[in-house]
């Protein structure tokens, strides 16, 4: 996987603010607005989508680029995709799970967004197992400015609600734990990336809102705590990205009325943090997988816990 943090480091704040959203405002602050995820899509002819969703209220939605890069149907489930600006184009990539595999998924583009077609899209396959898995994603963490503290952790959940994780080591993954009871969970989303664990928000099927933080020591330990104990059994998808300094902007998707509702989210602090409607996110949404687009790791903050 690429990593050029040694050498982006020293041009981080120019570079930041060019691939970076303007997330700079408190959650549940008014000016939240500026705040944005970028969400992205599979469609079910192997379109891979760009949409920015803007915590405005009621929520704005812009539509980006729409690029050939799968066969319809082909993909499952997908992780966060990294799109990194290089000269002439962007590299792109991540994990995406097809059929019974895990694969690295990975392309560039030109200088006017199509694809290159001197690096067309490609999957290298990681390896089998993945048919009763219903989510994965990728905590890939950075310490800013200098890059010098990081870790790439893979988490998947499993339908029997055993929660697995891999250590990415030398280009490969180790697995480093599992833990089960978390059948119920519908969907979780990571809200925060830190040296010594990752924190996803979850909801489940009777209507709770969890986070599940997992220190990064073994044995796994995940610690659960409750957030809301009703009114979230509706979104079959969570992805967030950072809003300020300690907050988080969540977007829910209900893929049975095709409809999404953003938040705003204070810092996680059980039961008494605070989450603000921005109201319905106008569109429909209506793809069978959606994952979130990030920058490289060490632009990705992520501190909702």
């Amino acid at each position: 996987m690429k990593r050029r943090i040694a050498a982006l480091a020293g041009g981080a704040a120019l570079v930041a603010a060019a691939v970076v959203p303007t997330n700079a405002q408190a959650a549940g602050d008014s000016a939240a607005a500026m705040c944005q995820v970028w969400l992205g899509s599979v469609t079910t002819t192997g379109m891979q989508r760009s949409l920015t969703v803007t915590a405005t209220v009621p929520p704005t939605i812009g539509q980006g680029q729409s690029l050939a890069v799968y066969q319809p149907g082909q993909v499952r489930l997908s992780a966060r995709q990294t799109s990194e600006p290089g000269p002439g184009g962007d590299d792109r990539y991540g994990y995406v799970v097809i059929g019974d595999g895990l694969y690295y998924s990975s392309y560039r583009t030109d200088m006017v967004g199509g694809l290159d077609p001197s690096n067309p899209p490609g999957l290298g396959r990681i390896g089998g197992g993945w048919t009763n898995f219903t989510a994965i994603e990728l905590a890939d963490y950075a310490s800013y400015p200098d890059g010098k503290i990081y870790h790439t952790v893979l988490y998947g959940l499993r339908n029997d609600g055993v929660l697995f994780r891999w250590n990415q080591v030398r280009g490969g993954l180790r697995a480093s734990g599992s833990y089960p009871g978390f059948a119920s969970v519908k969907s979780m989303a990571l809200i925060a990336k830190t040296p010594t664990y990752d924190t996803f928000l979850a909801n489940t099927r009777g209507g709770a809102l969890y986070t599940i933080r997992i220190p990064l020591t073994s044995p796994m330990k995940p610690i659960v705590t409750p957030v809301r104990t009703r009114t979230w059994q509706g979104f079959e998808t969570l992805w967030a990205m950072a809003c300020g300094k300690n907050g988080t902007l969540l977007l829910g998707i209900d893929k049975d009325t095709k409809t999404a509702n953003l938040y705003a989210v204070g810092h996680a602090n059980g039961t008494a943090t605070v989450i603000q409607s921005r109201g319905a996110v106008p569109g429909t949404f209506d793809d069978p997988v959606y994952f979130r687009w990030v920058p490289i790791s060490l632009f990705d903050g992520a501190n909702g816990d």
